[in-house]
């Protein structure tokens, strides 16, 4: 595993990575290369922008506040969210944005936690009316940026203003119903979103290292995250560590893409799912929450909608803001599930193995398709098994 992930660092395919394996009591980690090009070696400490794997930690602090009956699953959003009330939507979704008819019925935090809300990321083959208004909002598709996005009440009444793209409850569309969720927590719990998550996941979690800000003390452990330049093929800056947009906290904490994490914080948020909902002395849910959590919740027609293309769930199910493996496509088992981040990361855990697999690089996805070094980082994990 060492040769092969150091011949993606040699090659400048990443500056640096860190990838962990946890089986029963074992855990190895492999950190290799650099924080930044030409900079200090990267360590296992080192401070990644997780992007896309908030979204799990938004969907377990929603399950906290379903358990304390602050929030019910199949309830209107209304209450909470009464931007989203009375909700019209497209009658084309390649349609005018005016052209719309009234939804068949409320939005759910359910649809919110599986991405069947109506609205999200849609990949067409040209831009339609409704991706130049989103646009124009500044709520359209991209990399994270904590400063692109207004405060909260403020996305709320903007994202108001746009029809959905679909009915509730009849496609997934990616990415959107996260984001609504961390204002939803925010309203239910009577506090910020971050403070709730410090509160009720980070500390009893011990998740230290894990925050939508890096302090300055801790700015030395940040990468520099890159973009490939599709021109010169080389890597071009997209946030530098020393003048990070990190470093400031943001209008919106946004859990769909938010948060910087290490490999050992996030493998005690991995962990404490694998154990039903609790790390040694912390509970932090019940075993059913999380079993819900990590059920394929979709129906065949939702997947067949799916914002990303049909070909999104021919081998894996989507539970509450993560994937799960529903057809052994690969050496993962069925019943797998995990998620991963556009700005260089992902996660799986294993339940039938016990394991869990982190990866953490500082360079962006090229495209919705994993860089190969993912793919060569599980199969050398699980080709590693020997029992």
């Amino acid at each position: 595993m060492h040769d092969v992930l150091a011949g993606y660092v040699g090659r400048g395919e990443v500056p640096g990575l860190v990838g962990l394996i946890s089986r029963h009591d074992e855990t190895h980690v492999e950190a290799i290369g650099t924080r930044s090009i030409g900079g200090e070696p990267i360590a296992r400490d080192t401070i990644f922008r997780i992007a896309s794997m908030s979204k799990p930690v938004t969907a377990a602090a929603t399950m906290v506040l379903v358990e304390e009956g602050l929030v019910r699953l199949d309830e209107p959003v209304d209450r909470l969210l009464p931007e989203l009330s009375e909700r019209r939507v497209l009658r084309a979704v390649d349609g005018p944005v005016g052209d719309t008819v009234r939804a068949n019925r409320a939005i759910t935090v359910r649809d919110l936690l599986m991405f069947t809300a109506g609205f999200g990321y849609l990949f067409a083959p040209r831009l339609y009316p409704i991706h130049e208004a989103t646009a124009e909002l500044g709520l359209s598709a991209g990399p994270p940026r904590p400063a692109s996005l207004p405060t909260p009440d403020e996305y709320m009444r903007r994202l108001g203003t746009l029809p959905l793209l679909f009915q509730p409850g009849t496609s997934w569309l990616y990415n959107t119903g996260a984001e609504v969720l961390s204002v939803l927590i925010a309203r239910a719990a009577g506090q910020s979103f971050e403070r709730f998550l410090q509160e009720r996941l980070f500390e009893p979690l011990d998740m230290k290292d894990t925050g939508f800000v890096v302090p300055a003390a801790k700015l030395g452990r940040l990468t520099t995250s890159y973009v490939n330049n599709r021109e010169t093929q080389e890597l071009d800056v997209y946030d530098a560590a020393e003048t990070s947009d990190w470093q400031k906290a943001p209008a919106f904490p946004n859990g769909a893409g938010g948060l910087l994490s290490t490999v050992d914080d996030y493998l005690a948020f991995g962990r404490m799912l694998m154990n039903g909902g609790r790390l040694g002395n912390a509970r932090i849910l019940s075993r059913p929450s999380v079993e819900l959590m990590t059920t394929d919740q979709l129906t065949a027609e939702e997947k067949a909608n799916c914002g990303f293309g049909p070909e999104m769930f021919a081998h894996h199910g989507w539970g509450f803001c993560l994937y799960i493996v529903t057809r052994r496509a690969g050496l993962d088992s069925v019943g797998s599930y995990g998620w991963s981040g556009g700005l260089g990361s992902s996660w799986e855990s294993d339940p039938r193995e016990d394991m869990i697999t982190i990866l953490l690089t500082s360079k962006l996805w090229d495209s919705a398709t994993p860089p190969p070094v993912f793919g060569d980082f599980s199969t050398l994990a699980y080709s590693a098994i020997d029992d």
